[in-house]
């Protein structure tokens, strides 16, 4: 009797310790220093989809595309994660369908994003740490077409037979998808000379922070290689706001970007917003065009001699339209870039009836970086860190764009 019962408490205790040894052996083998990954969550729009890995630490990533059945795998060095539902659907299937994160070694994690049909790697970059925000590793998916997706198949079956390296953060403004032109972004810094704009309550001025934040913005694109850049002004010179679009018209700009930062009679209003022109804004065409030029010059290319008054103005309207609608797409990339690196103001892409808007022929948006009127966002708005988050992500919300609408832009 007494040898049976030492007998079972025997196997119990085997089998209780055979049960643990795996999480032991799990634990001892994962490399010391490695982050824990947090959590991990996916957000579709109407043309792409996001994944946002929350990371106590900065850290390596890697992604590869792989078939049967298709899908996305995506690893960062980690040595440990805690992600709340590690396995799901993201609430629109229309690129992802389903999603699970796992241990895939000892030092790596790896999120398999099952896809609903051939998609890419549009941009893929790490943010540091800020505020309450964890590091992230952010990661744009796109749709794309079987050959393009057959392709990176194999080009990341190759690579990783060769060696399997840590993938580069794609750099602000550039993109994982082939550059066919060289679009010219146009950055205009608000103000100037006399026009000083908004005033902090310690003489902090607009002109000033939006023309050195442009500059780093320039820069930052320059640097990509994907872009030429100008700005309106490069220094404390004073522009009527109708030269200022007449500079990005006459030099056939593919885009237009005002900066500014405003100040508010209520200090708790704070955040980044983008802005586009009003639908219901009144016409000022003929003041943003020359004195000289006529609604024919403005469809320059599309009018025919001797076209009726009527056509023209048809012709104009639907420029008109269409630059609207390339605004606003312009508007959400730099939003949906912005989201996760900057505070933002509730519903931040807005519309409002800013003169330097106006062009009829060049997509246009106004960006407020933030208020000095607010304590919190003068301090964001003078610190180097929070400046090149922040150009960063524009940078990276205008090459987007430029991946929506195509060479033909």
């Amino acid at each position: 009797m007494i040898l049976s019962v030492i007998r079972s408490l025997l196997f119990g205790f085997l089998a209780v310790l055979g049960a643990a040894l795996p999480a032991l052996a799990q634990d001892a083998a994962a490399p010391i220093g490695l982050p824990n990954v947090i959590d991990a969550r996916i957000t579709v729009g109407e043309d792409r989809a996001r994944l946002v890995i929350d990371l106590a630490a900065k850290t390596e990533f890697s992604f590869v595309s792989l078939t049967e059945p298709d899908r996305l795998a995506i690893d960062v060095r980690a040595g440990t994660f805690s992600v709340p539902e590690p396995t799901g659907e993201p609430t629109d299937t229309t690129i992802i369908s389903s999603y699970a994160v796992e241990q895939a070694a000892p030092d790596r994690v790896r999120t398999t994003l099952f896809l609903a049909g051939p998609a890419q790697v549009q941009q893929a970059y790490v943010l540091d740490p800020f505020e309450d925000q964890p590091a992230r590793l952010v990661v744009d998916i796109i749709p794309a077409d079987d050959a393009t997706f057959a392709a990176n198949v194999e080009k990341d079956r190759a690579a990783s037979a060769a060696v399997e390296t840590a993938a580069q953060s794609t750099p602000a403004g550039g993109s994982e998808l082939p550059v066919a032109t060289k679009p010219l972004v146009v950055i205009d810094p608000g103000h100037g000379g006399i026009d000083s704009g908004a005033e902090a309550a310690n003489g902090i001025k607009e002109k000033d922070i939006v023309l050195a934040f442009s500059k780093k913005l320039q820069q930052l694109l320059i640097a990509s290689g994907r872009f030429d850049v100008a700005l309106t002004r490069e220094d404390d010179t004073y522009l009527r706001l109708e030269e200022r679009v007449e500079l990005a018209r006459t030099n056939k700009a593919d885009i237009f970007i005002s900066i500014h930062a405003d100040s508010f009679q209520q200090p708790e209003i704070r955040g980044a917003s983008v802005y586009t022109r009003d639908e219901n804004a009144t016409d000022v065409l003929d003041k943003v065009l020359a004195d000289n030029e006529n609604k024919s010059d403005v469809i320059a290319g599309f009018a025919m001699p001797q076209m009726a008054p009527e056509v023209v103005d048809i012709l104009l309207d639907l420029m008109r339209r269409e630059m609207r609608v390339q605004s606003y797409v312009a508007a959400q990339a730099i939003v949906h870039q912005l989201e996760p690196s900057v505070a933002l103001r509730r519903f931040p892409v807005r519309q409002a009836d800013f003169f330097v808007l106006q062009a009829p022929d060049v997509p246009s948006v106004l960006i407020e970086l933030g208020f000095l009127s607010n304590l919190d966002d003068i301090t964001n708005l003078t610190q180097s860190d929070w400046q090149d988050r922040t150009a960063e992500a524009i940078a990276r919300g205008i090459s987007t764009y430029f991946d929506s609408v195509g060479p033909e832009q």
